[in-house]
Parts: C-alpha cells; structure tokens; sequence
C-alpha cells in the first residue's frame, strides 16, 4: 500500500516499509497490526509491529513509523517518540508522517493536563471563545466588539456601520433576514443611529475613543500603511488595555512587522485574560515560530491542537515544527547516527512545557489555594542529572496505569524525551531565558491593574453606570415623552412609532432631518430598534413601565366604542352591506390605523351636515382588510355591522369622534306580527321582480358592486336591523342620502318595509319604458 493511503475512513496511515521483501518481515502480521490499528487494540498492533522489528538485523524505517503511530494513539507517547527518533535516524521525518505523534500528544494535554472529557468543551468556552470576548447589550454581533458608528437596519437589530460595509452581500447576523438592496450596499442607505450613537459615547466614553481608534487602525492596515496602523492601535490599548481582541490584532500586526518580540508578549497577556482561547495560543505560536523559537512554539501549537482538535491548520503547523525538531538532531553529519534517541547527550537541551501549563495555573488552581496546593505543581524530577522541571500528580491514584510505561509519565516528562541538537537549540532571538515568552503577570502589569483586568475579562459584559443614564437620553423629539416602540428611519433618527406614522401620514419627510423616506414608507418596515427597547427594559424599566401605562389608557380609551367613536364622514353605509373606501386624507389614515391598533378593528361612518359637520344618524363599519400603497394611501374593505344615533358631537386629532347610542327594531307580537311577516313577503316579491326588470347592464353593475339580492329570512325579527336584503335594496336603490338617513334612522321594521315599497313603486312608474 502507497505512502498515505487509506482503505477506509477510520484506517490509520500505512508508511511504506524500506525492505518489504526482506526476512524476518510477515505481511500477515502486518495485516493483523493493521486490523489491530482499526479495531482501536493499538497495544496489540504496538506488540506485533515490535515483534517484528526485533527479527530484523537492521532497523526498518516503515516498520518504526507503524509502531510509533500506534503507541502515539495509545497514549505511550514517551515510546513513541524513541520509536520515531529511531526512524529519524534512518531517514528524515516529513510532516505528513508525524500526524499521529501530534494527536497523541493533544489527547494526552487535553485529557490528563486540561481535564477535558473526551468531545467536551473547555471549561469557560464557548461562542465567546472563538473570538477572544464575549456579546453583551452593546457589542456587535459582526465583530463582537463594542459599537462603533452603530447603524440600524430594517429589521430591527444595530451593527457597526463598518461591518456592513465589509460584508454587503450578507444577510442579518441574527435574525438572517434578507437586508434591503441601500442596507447591503449602504450607498447613500442608512447612517448611524444618532441616538445610540450618543449613548455609547455617553456611557463608554474611554472605550468608544479606543475603538475608533482602533477602527482607524485596521483601515489603515488594510492600506499596508503598518507604522500609522500601530500607532492607532497603541493609543487604543492604552485606554483599553484588556480588550483581548484588540490585543490579539496588534499582535499580529506586530508580526507581520517583524517585531516579534512585542508580539509574543502581547500574545502572553490575552493569554492570561483568555487562558482557553485557542486563537491567542495560535498568534503566540505563529510569533515564536517566525522568531526561530520553534520549541516553544510547539508548545503553542500542540495546546492549540488540545484545544480545538478539528483545526487541522494548526496541526500541520505542529507537524512541520515537530520535523525540524526532529531532522536537527541529525543534521551534525560529523555525529554518528544513534541507535537510541537519549544515546550520545542529544537530550541535554530539553523542551520543558511547565512554562506552558503555568499559563493555564488559573484554571487548575483552586480559589485561595496556594501554587503548591494546585491539582498539577511544578517540582524537581528524582534523578539528580535531570535538572527539568516536570509537573506531578497530587497522588499515585492520579497515574493511569492501565497505559502502559509511557502513561505513568508527565507530559513533560515525555517532551522532555524528544532530542534536541548538539549544543543546543539555537534561536534568532537574544539570549534570554527560554521562559521568557511565559513571565509571569507581574512582571508585566501591576498586580491591581491585572486584577482589575482578569476581572472585567471574567464578567464579560459592560457594566452601565447607573448615574450617566437618564430618561432624557432616550426621549422621542416629537411627542417629548420616553420612547415607545422606537423605530429608526434610514437616515439614523429615532422616533416613537406610533409619532412617526403619523407624521408620514402627512409628509413622507423625516421629522428632523426632511430626507426622503418615501422608499422606507413603501416597504413600512417599521420594525423596533431592539437594542434601544433592551436598554429601555434593562435600565429604564420603571420610566417605561410608566410609559406603557399612558400607552394603554390612551389605547383603552380609543377602544370605547360608545364613548368616543372615531366618525369617517363620507357616504351611506348600511348593516351587512360592503363599502370599500380609499383613504388618503392624514387624519383618516391616523383613525384607521388606531381603530387597528386597538383591536376594535370598527368606526363609525356618517354622511356631511352643513350644519353639525355630520349627521345624527350613522353605520359601524367593521374592517375586513386594508392594502397599503408606497405613497400612503390605502384601500380599506369594510362590512356595514350596527346602525347608530349620534348623542354628541366632537374631535380628536383632527378627525370626528361621536357619543352614540346604538339603535335596534322594536319587535311586534300577535297580530302585529302576522301583519308584519305578510308585508315582509309582499315587498320582498316587489324587490325580487324590480331587479328581475331591470335591464342587463344594471343588473351587472348591482351584482359587481353589492352581490345577488339576499335570500328571504323565515324570522325577518331575528337580527336587531332587520332582515339584510332591505339594506341590500335601499344600497341599490337611486334614492337621495337625506331619504336614505330617514329610512336607516327608523327603528320599527314596518315602517321601513312601508318606505321601501313605496320607493319601489315610484321608481317603478318612473322606469321609461
């Protein structure tokens, strides 16, 4: 089998044996190895590969790959790492052979160092972890820093104008709404929240001046202008020095600058604030290595694989260390190859990972308890030509004995077995202690200072000084009360919601700013600005829940359909006969949409008085549906429900509103009602053999507009207005809106009846013939 090859997703890789002819070799133990490997009995395999190797007069490179693979995924990584020295010797490690030995070794820091279960999640990550801070209120959800330029969009949520502007083909990152084509683009679309805006600089002033220092900064970056760049974000660090994203960006950019140096070092604090973040292990990595350090940055690497064992990026990066670590001990061609990896002094120089566990003491140490009392501490080794430091166990009870002779030991104790060069490593960077890259806090900040900053990376979310907010930061311009439902036009002023419709309902201007939103009153997207509702509920609650009371007496109010009935003054509207209406006056639209608002979903409609403004006498028109148009306009379908009597006339915001009284049909008993029920037949004969008469385009233009003529009721006294083909025929009938009232205002079912037929038969003698 080639080099690589795999013969099924869970096979390991098979290296390529250097004589597969030779004696001593069995392929069908090779076979059974193989089976081992996959059936995960890797002890067995290490048994057979062993085995084999022992009945060979030479060493075969393959054959010490297999078994340092399968001693790798054992767990014994110390043997494993004499088993690949040996094939070291015979012939140099390539990165793709060592993916095994680098997975052995991130198992081994993440279950026995970190105390990670197998498939868990460190403790302390999560989605916060990815980036190295965590959401709160006032971060955005594309950068996951604080806002900055926040920009509203239509649905609702608030970002960093910035980030949209980087990625205009995305939709919402939270609610995955699609974004209006001005939103994505933001040519000429929407603009900072003028609001938020000022609350962010209110509130965090010292933050919000990092942050556009540190967005300068990036931009700058971007333009390869690297010496501004840094300039912009030393100054951000310097008001927010435990920002551990901006401190991961400048470590980077100190990279790409050459200045490694700085760069491990700033690498070194987030790692402090973020001991898990596997993205701050990685810059640190990336900075070493770039520095020659390649043993330290080894450590990074392998703590980045533990970490995150799917970054198969970062795991090639150990990979490649791992080879040049290897290939360095022999690259001496004057030093005779040795058989054993610790033969010849080649582990005189040792890589020591305490000094990267000491990194992560805050999470293995227990509060209050001292470095020694710390589940893993740092003590001298027994053997007295050892002067490496190795972490031990609290108790015998802790070692896994059940892994073989490579699991009693540390993972130090196991790096320490991997050779370095003669003499010593050598490093492109001064001669300072190895453990440099790992000082300790207090050496680079003041212990207060470090509290403070272990702290505020503890809490996570951004503490709102109680005494900087007040009401007044979150008032309405227009109604001068506390927002309610605030909605943010394209244009970045906010508003109550309910205070701008109303004033669209008059101009489709912005009320501060007069741009154009007649585009924004198409679409009415007029969705909550969630981030001002949160802080509205989060830090104003008392102010709002005062706010939502006024709110609902005036709703409360407006729902009293006998008290204070919105009238629309229009035409003749009659019970169970449609009216479709066009409404385009302002105060027409306000009254429309508040009788939705409140749920009646009802108003009044009257005819004109010269006099009064409106007739005493009227029709509840109850709203089936409405249609919007982009200018404001709308076509509201309505139904006529009860009739009315007007007590008392009046206003309210520019529309007439009406004390009413309801009216119903007296009902008539004993003779009366036989009289009645004879009437109600013979006029309902009368009307079904007018329009029987009438010629066919009327006919057509009645049917178009009102529907067929109601069928006869077999209780004409069931409902309070009568029998509905009587308002059907006096809808159809050419008669006047002052005769119409008359009839609409009669509350004796005879008596209408009597007018009607009446109407009919005049309309009958007048038809030419």
């Amino acid at each position: 089998m080639e080099s690589g090859a795999r013969t099924s997703p869970g096979e390991p890789l098979l290296h390529p044996l250097s004589h597969p002819a030779a004696p001593g070799i069995c392929p069908d133990m090779l076979g059974v190895a193989e089976e081992a490997n996959r059936a995960g009995d890797f002890s067995l395999a290490v048994e057979i590969y062993s085995c084999q190797l022992a009945g060979l007069q030479q060493p075969d490179r393959g054959l010490c790959l297999r078994r340092a693979d399968s001693l790798a995924r054992a767990g014994r990584i110390s043997e494993a790492l004499d088993s690949y020295c040996l094939a070291a010797g015979l012939g140099s490690l390539r990165p793709g052979e060592l993916p095994a030995l680098v997975d052995g070794i991130a198992r081994t820091l993440r279950d026995k160092e970190l105390g990670i279960p197998a498939g868990g999640v460190p403790p302390g990550a999560g989605e916060e972890e990815e980036d190295g801070g965590s959401l709160d209120l006032f971060s955005c959800h594309l950068c996951r820093a604080l806002l900055h330029e926040p920009t509203t969009v239509d649905c609702g949520h608030t970002f960093c104008r910035r980030c949209l502007e980087d990625e205009p083909g995305k939709d919402c990152a939270q609610c995955r709404q699609k974004l209006a084509t001005k939103d994505r683009l933001l040519l000429n679309g929407r603009r900072v929240n003028v609001v938020l805006s000022g609350l962010l600089d209110k509130l965090f002033a010292t933050e919000s001046k990092a942050r556009k220092c540190w967005v300068e900064g990036e931009s700058l970056w971007k333009k390869q202008n690297l010496l501004d760049a840094l300039e912009k974000y030393n100054a951000a660090v310097d008001l927010a020095p435990s920002a551990v994203k901006l401190l991961c960006q400048r470590a980077e950019l100190q990279t790409e600058m050459g200045n490694f140096s700085q760069a491990v070092q700033d690498a070194n604090n987030i790692c402090r604030l973020k001991p898990l973040w596997t993205k701050a292990h990685h810059v640190r990595a990336t900075a070493l290595s770039k520095a020659g350090r390649n043993d330290e940055a080894l450590q990074e690497y392998l703590l980045c694989a533990a970490l995150k064992p799917e970054w198969t990026k970062v795991k090639l990066e150990a990979q490649k260390v791992l080879s040049e670590l290897f290939s360095s001990v022999f690259e001496n061609e004057d030093m005779p190859t040795p058989l054993h990896p610790l033969q010849g002094g080649l582990a005189t120089r040792l890589i020591k990972p305490p000094a990267l566990l000491m990194s992560l003491r805050p999470l293995t140490q227990k509060p209050g308890c001292s470095l020694q009392d710390s589940e893993f501490s740092v003590c001298k080794s027994a053997p007295a030509d050892d002067s490496s430091s190795r972490l031990c166990p609290p108790s015998p009870g802790k070692a896994d004995s059940s892994a073989g002779e490579g699991s009693s030991k540390s993972l130090a104790d196991v790096l320490a077995a991997l050779p370095a060069p003669p003499g010593g490593l050598k490093r492109k960077h001064s001669s300072e202690d190895p453990s440099a890259a790992f000082t300790s806090p207090s050496k680079l900040l003041r212990p207060d200072e470090a509290n403070t900053i272990q702290t505020l990376a503890v809490c996570g979310g951004r503490t709102v000084p109680a005494e900087l907010l007040d009401s007044g930061d979150m008032e309405c311009s227009l109604c001068m009360r506390l927002f309610y439902e605030p909605v943010t036009t394209p244009c970045g002023h906010t508003f109550c919601l309910k205070c701008l419709e109303r004033c669209l309902d008059h101009n489709p201007n912005c009320p501060l700013c007069k741009e154009n939103l007649a585009e924004y009153l198409a679409t009415r997207g007029y969705n909550k600005t969630l981030l001002m509702e949160e802080v509205l509920q989060r830090y104003l609650g008392d102010e709002l829940a005062e706010r939502k009371k006024i709110h609902e007496e005036e709703m409360k109010e407006l729902s009293n359909l006998n008290q204070e009935v919105p009238i629309f003054v229009c035409t003749m509207a009659f019970p169970t006969i449609p009216c479709p209406l066009h409404v385009f006056e302002p105060r027409y639209r306000l009254m429309i949409r508040r009788s939705m608002e409140t749920g009646t979903k009802q108003f009044g409609m009257c005819i004109a008085d010269d006099l009064k403004g409106f007739a005493d006498y009227g029709c509840m028109l109850q709203v089936r549906d409405v249609k919007f148009f982009p200018d404001g306009r709308s076509v509201v379908d309505t139904i006529g429900v009860s009739r009315f009597k007007v007590v008392s006339h009046g206003q309210r915001d520019g529309y007439n509103t009406a004390k009413i009284e309801y009216l119903e049909d007296k009902k008539a008993f004993g003779e009366e009602l036989t009289d009645l029920l004879k009437l109600h037949d013979s006029v309902y004969e009368q009307a079904s053999s007018w329009f029987t008469s009438l010629k066919d385009n009327m006919k057509s233009q009645i049917l178009s507009h009102f529907g067929h003529l109601p069928s006869k009721d077999p209780d004409p006294q069931a409902s309070p207005s009568g029998p509905p083909w009587c308002w059907w025929l006096l809808a159809v009938l050419p008669l006047e809106n002052r005769a119409q009232l008359t009839i609409l205002a009669m509350t004796s079912l005879k008596d209408r009846l009597i007018a009607i037929r009446r109407v009919l038969i005049f309309v009958t003698r007048k038809r030419p013939r």
